[in-house]
């Protein structure tokens, strides 16, 4: 039997003392692409976060199982060691700093074993940047300074394929970007995907679903997965939107479908 890159079981997750996940399942293989489909707020983000240990999003039920290890306690730099890799939705800008420097210490970092020098590591990033059709011009700005959505997001893929994790979560990696940059974004994913790697895409809409194509869907509403398939699913949710789970999520009639703040922490009362 094939080992699952990731394995959550009865994933209970809070947040400044109110819980937003309720229990999750979800099994990756080698190879699979999963996407994570819900309205705003629904905990998209929060089991992101709560995948790479962010402090302040607990555990408190359940586990994470990543290639046969109980992620709990691990510290975020030492999942990423370990071989996970986090696309934020909204990259941060690092001024004073060249993306090809940020690179080459990400990839130093996560690889203590296999570092790279200085011009080892730019005929390193030349093959990923050729493979990704990403011009020269990016790596020798600061990091996302002034970058546009489509430049942060190629930015983001491009340290994917540097850092080459065994398991890529991509949080919302198709917002803020026009159709010619999701295309193009989402064949850069596709380029860097093998059947050894695990791919886990959070999302409101289906349109990033066109390009990349999943193995599965699974629809996150009210803290829980509510209903899952396969790529067909999500155009059941364009068609009809969310609206239709809200027995299956628990969500009284008249009452929004999340209470989740922007940020994917619980707003308060």
């Amino acid at each position: 039997m094939t080992e699952p890159i990731l394995l959550i079981e009865d994933l209970h997750a809070m947040v400044e003392g109110k819980e937003i996940l309720r229990g999750v399942n979800i099994k990756i293989l080698p190879g699979e692409i999963h996407a994570i489909m819900g309205p705003n707020g629904s905990g998209k983000s929060t089991l992101a976060n709560v995948l790479m240990g962010k402090p302040g999003y607990d555990l408190v039920q359940g586990r994470v199982v990543y290639k046969g290890e109980d992620l709990a306690g691990l510290a975020p730099e030492e999942r990423a060691r370990r071989g996970i890799f986090l696309a934020f939705q909204n990259p941060t800008e690092i001024p004073g700093v060249s993306v090809v420097n940020f690179l080459r210490t990400a990839h130093n970092a996560s690889k203590p074993d296999h570092t790279l020098g200085a011009m080892e590591f730019r005929r390193y990033l030349q093959g990923k940047m050729d493979l990704l059709g990403v011009g020269g011009d990016l790596i020798n700005r600061y990091v996302n300074q002034g970058f546009s959505g489509g430049e942060r997001k190629r930015a983001e893929v491009l340290q994917m394929a540097v850092l080459d994790p065994d398991l890529a979560v991509l949080d919302e990696t198709d917002t803020g970007l026009d159709i010619d940059a999701l295309r193009e974004v989402a064949a850069g994913v596709m380029k860097v995907h093998n059947e050894s790697r695990g791919i886990l895409i959070i999302t409101h809409y289906q349109r990033i679903l066109n390009y990349i194509e999943p193995t599965f869907i699974h629809v996150l509403m009210g803290g829980r997965i509510v209903q899952e398939g396969g790529k067909e699913l999500a155009l059941v949710l364009e068609a009809k939107g969310y609206e239709q789970f809200r027995a299956e999520a628990g969500i009284p009639e008249g009452q929004p479908l999340t209470d989740e703040g922007p940020d994917g922490r619980q707003a308060k009362k």
